[in-house]
């Protein structure tokens, strides 16, 4: 009878032990100091603060491509993975802050029409990756759902981005009227 209360606390002691790894783990911030420096000193310019995200989530992206088209790179499917989530977090943000320029009625078709632009961009260098057949199954995976789960987020955001530039604009000849 006494090993089972001991048993417990040390199930419970592991339990809290990996969920504080865990949220330690989603704390990392995918941006660099200098990054979050342009974004800081760009809060009240939606264009520009959109366009860094962008130009960041862009970056991502491509160093995902330069790390995989390196022979010399080592656990190539962890890096994929953590490169994918560093995308994903800047991808989210960016959304993030069209809503927070919406919600202040800012005029945002100018960057909206960029982002437009890139999620198209995005959306095929994830698709390319998620067909490329040189990839060993066991590597695939190890980052499968953060690909499925970037390709997900940026489609309805993408479709989201169309509809919503559309009805900018739309208001946009409303307003001149």
């Amino acid at each position: 009878m006494k090993a089972r209360p001991l048993g417990k606390l040390v199930g419970w002691s592991l339990m809290l032990v990996i969920a504080a790894l865990a949220v330690g783990e989603r704390r990392r911030d995918p941006l660099t100091q200098a990054e979050i420096d342009q974004v800081r000193d760009a809060s009240w310019e939606p264009q520009q603060r959109l366009g860094l995200y962008t130009k960041f989530a862009r970056s991502r992206l491509v160093a995902l491509e330069q790390m995989r088209n390196d022979p010399k790179t080592k656990d190539r499917a962890v890096q994929t993975h953590d490169k994918l989530n560093d995308f994903l977090l800047i991808y989210d943000e960016l959304n993030d802050n069209v809503d927070t320029y919406l919600n202040r009625k800012d005029d945002i078709r100018k960057p909206l029409r960029l982002i437009v632009e890139a999620d198209t961009e995005f959306q095929a260098k994830l698709r390319a990756l998620k067909d490329a057949a040189d990839i060993p199954a066991e590597e695939v995976k190890a980052y499968e759902f953060i690909l499925s789960n970037a390709i997900d987020t940026l489609d309805s955001s993408a479709e989201e981005h169309r509809q919503l530039l559309a009805e900018l604009e739309e208001a946009a000849k409303h307003k001149k009227k």
